[in-house]
């Protein structure tokens, strides 16, 4: 495994437009869930994503989704995917993610690594990254 380095930012929402797509009578209803956000910290710019989520009339969910960042990370420009997986109970949103393999453009070529996040639902939320250079 190479040597990783460790980021953290805060991530602020800026757009949050969810739109549901199956309700049945019973069971988990599927949302689609466009975000548009931005970071601070290590990791700096804006991000776009879209969710799919499995949402419980508990409140509770589980999500995936695909992030293209556009900024820097450790001061270094370029854009990259970061694929989401996740869960929201007890109003917390909590998640891993990684970089898409060969996602990376600009001097984030060959950005590699994983991370996660975690919010109380509706603020900003804490993220890390631990990331390399393939």
């Amino acid at each position: 495994m190479p040597e990783t380095t460790h980021a953290t930012a805060q991530i602020t929402v800026q757009v949050y437009e969810p739109a549901t797509y199956d309700e049945p009578a019973d069971g988990p209803g599927l949302v689609r869930i466009h975000v548009e956000e931005t970071f601070d910290g290590d990791i700096t710019g804006s991000g776009v994503v879209e969710f799919l989520q499995a949402a419980k009339a508990d409140g509770t969910a589980s999500f995936v989704g695909i992030e293209r960042i556009t900024g820097s990370v450790g001061g270094r420009p370029g854009t990259f995917l970061l694929q989401d997986q996740g869960t929201v109970a007890g109003g917390v949103v909590s998640g891993e993610w990684f970089v898409v393999p060969d996602s990376g453009t600009g001097d984030l070529t060959g950005l590699r690594g994983t991370g996660g996040f975690r919010a109380d639902l509706g603020q900003s939320a804490a993220v890390t990254l631990d990331y390399w250079f393939d």
